[in-house]
């Protein structure tokens, strides 16, 4: 056996880039979109749905890696959007709240494999707030005659979010009876109460790691073949920073 064979495929080195914020504004009571600049923007590729790895300030001086799903990239202008939910006094939230227009920032990117899937005839976003960024910007850049549907779980309605489209999407706001989000059983309830359409679907699970491992595993025993389902964690309680690829 050579020694390609035992050693596992690296991930492709990511393109460093150095932002310079434009303005942050807040788009809902607990989320702030800061808007960003760098040079050779109008180069940037990437798929709705992926991230930015940025480096945000850790409170002893130091950096740490947190993803960020891409809000909106205008290439003309140079301008990218990335939406943060204020939950907490964690790294990015408290770097996010503070910002200010000329405020730098280092960033790779882009990464992520949760992205729109053309040949399928319907699709399943599902998510909680977390993962409005990637849901709405998937959904904003369906073509006409796409057919959608998202349930995203939020605290109430002032986290609901303004969609424009030219896909026949449907989302559904679902509403959690308290508290923040976490593992719970409130979005696998409701894909198991979703009757499929007809044809193939494909199916983006995003949120905290347990409860999308719990939705891809229901939608394995509805009949969903694994290459139908994007899923990905983006978070889970006591993990700092990264998303947990979820393919078991």
């Amino acid at each position: 056996m050579t020694a390609s064979a035992l050693t596992p495929p690296r991930r492709p080195n990511l393109a460093e880039w150095k932002f310079t914020v434009i303005e942050t504004f807040d788009i809902a009571p607990r989320m702030r979109r800061v808007v960003l600049t760098a040079d050779n923007l109008d180069t940037f590729e990437y798929r709705p749905g992926q991230a930015l790895v940025m480096q945000v300030p850790l409170p002893d001086g130091e950096t740490g890696r947190r993803d960020y799903t891409i809000r909106s990239l205008d290439k003309a202008a140079k301008r990218l959007a990335v939406d943060f939910v204020l939950h907490g006094n964690t790294p990015a939230p408290t770097w996010a709240r503070s910002a200010k227009a000329g405020d730098e920032i280092v960033a790779r990117g882009p990464r992520g494999r949760t992205v729109f899937a053309p040949s399928a005839d319907w699709h399943l976003l599902c998510g909680d707030e977390t993962c409005i960024p990637a849901i709405l910007h998937i959904l904003e850049d369906m073509p006409a005659g796409a057919r959608a549907f998202a349930f995203i779980e939020v605290s109430g309605s002032e986290d609901e979010q303004e969609l424009s489209t030219r896909a026949d999407a449907k989302i559904e706001w679902i509403h959690r009876p308290g508290g923040d989000a976490g593992p719970s059983s409130i979005m696998l309830d409701r894909i198991a109460g979703f009757e499929f359409p007809e044809g193939n679907g494909h199916a983006y699970l995003i949120g905290e790691t347990s409860n999308v491992r719990s939705q891809r595993h229901h939608l394995i025993e509805r009949g969903f073949t694994r290459d139908r389902i994007s899923s990905e964690g983006y978070w889970r309680p006591g993990r700092i920073g990264g998303h947990d690829h979820v393919e078991d």
